[in-house]
């Protein structure tokens, strides 16, 4: 049974996604991105409530921008997806978790050493560039279940 309901149309685009904000990471990389979108999608709760698609997910606006900075500047998101970035899409939105990201909300680039906390949220791990973040457990139940 896979962790969320999807479409043909969502892997696509969560390959999409998971190529043009990690495709530099490798296959790992992209896996993890594809995790915390998933997560986001399962967590409804913090800034991901009433989310109910993977769409919904890409497309989330916070703060008068995208919440991937990939929907609004990447010329990748914007490119066929190719078959190795489907099927781990399709990994993600099937079974797959892993640390650092296996409950991440949230993971950025600081160029620099990953913060302890970012906007309150616990580091969990690094994955080359990428700090991974997840929920602290009493305000996120969503994600760890």
């Amino acid at each position: 049974m896979p962790r969320v309901k999807y479409r043909d149309a969502d892997v696509d685009m969560m390959a999409r996604m998971m190529r043009a904000e990690a495709e530099g990471e490798g296959k790992q990389g992209m896996l993890y991105v594809g995790n915390v979108i998933v997560n986001r999608l399962v967590s409804n709760c913090l800034d991901f409530k009433d989310l109910r698609t993977i769409e919904d997910v890409i497309y989330q606006v916070q703060g008068g921008n995208y919440s991937f900075e990939a929907v609004q500047k990447g010329n990748l998101f914007y490119q066929r997806a190719r078959s190795t970035e489907k099927k781990l899409a399709q990994q993600t939105l099937d079974y797959w978790r892993e640390h650092p990201g296996k409950y991440a909300l949230w993971y950025f680039n600081p160029y620099g050493p990953c913060p302890l906390t970012w906007y309150g949220q616990p580091f969990t791990g690094q994955f080359k560039n990428h700090c991974f973040y997840e929920p602290v457990a009493d305000t996120c139940e969503g994600v760890y279940t």
